[in-house]
């Protein structure tokens, strides 16, 4: 119990630094208050395009889909990350020997980061877009079942977070592991489902999907948003689409933490 206070007494006050530290670079987040909104309208006018007269498309129908890129949208907002950037520069720096040295793991305390910047986006990024998407746009944003929305998006959370992590921790063998974040970036964007509905795909392509960290970080915390999960032939009550988004959760956070052993061999503290 004590060392459960004491992770999260040192928790708070590492998310709270980071929010205030953010709280000064607020604009950056005002920024993409517009940003989201011109991104989904251009997937709306894209979309009602698409459809024309066809009442349903990858089992879909219009107001589902909208309301599917409003729930990527606003998803986005929340677990954004970036600890594989701050991690490879502090590999690059030599700064990471500072937090080696720490008795807080560092990945415990960029988790902890995290939850300070994005607890700042929820209320400049988050709030605002939810407002615009229901009072301009018009949009049902009332989500199938609250609690298992929340669940699957703290999921989706971790998951990004854990991914990310692990392509900065290759910085401890690349230095500079900028081209593997570039890729992983736009590959993340197509297969993740943020771009389009992963129903789109080819079949072999959807059950690829199932095997791999992408869809778990936007496509199925957006389907259990909309209340059905569908992907590859495989349905899934909401429930079971959880539990194994926290199954896939569990496996990515085995093999960041497998890396991130290896990587600590590797530490030379370069430009220390």
């Amino acid at each position: 119990m004590n060392r459960f206070k004491h992770n999260w007494l040192i928790c708070r006050s590492v998310a709270e630094v980071t929010y205030k530290e953010w709280s000064a670079y607020r604009t950056h987040s005002l920024v993409s208050v517009i940003v989201g909104p011109v991104y989904f309208m251009v997937q709306y006018f894209i979309w009602t395009a698409v459809y024309g007269g066809q009442a349903t498309l990858g089992g879909m129908d219009l107001h589902q889909m909208i309301r599917y890129f409003g729930a990527t949208a606003l998803i986005g907002y929340l677990i954004m990350d970036f600890a594989d950037w701050n991690l490879s520069m502090l590999v690059r720096t030599g700064k990471f020997l500072t937090f080696h040295l720490r008795p807080v793991h560092h990945r415990s305390f960029a988790l902890y980061q995290k939850l300070g910047h994005r607890a700042l986006g929820f209320l400049f990024e988050f709030l605002p877009c939810l407002l615009i998407f229901i009072l301009i746009f018009g949009i049902d944003m009332r989500p199938a079942s609250f609690p298992w929305t929340l669940v699957s998006v703290m999921l989706a959370f971790l998951m990004n977070f854990y991914v990310n992590y692990t392509i900065g921790l290759t910085s401890f063998w690349l230095v500079q592991s900028g081209g593997i974040r570039s890729a992983f970036m736009l590959v993340s964007g197509i297969f993740s489902g943020a771009l389009i509905p992963l129903d789109f795909f080819p079949h072999w392509l959807q059950v690829t999907q199932l095997f791999l960290p992408f869809q778990y970080i936007a496509y199925m915390p957006a389907m259990v948003f909309t209340g059905h999960y569908s992907l590859g032939g495989l349905e899934l009550s909401i429930p079971e689409a959880v539990a194994m988004q926290g199954v896939a959760v569990l496996v990515m956070f085995g093999l960041c933490e497998l890396v991130r052993r290896r990587a600590m061999k590797q530490f030379t503290a370069v430009g220390a």
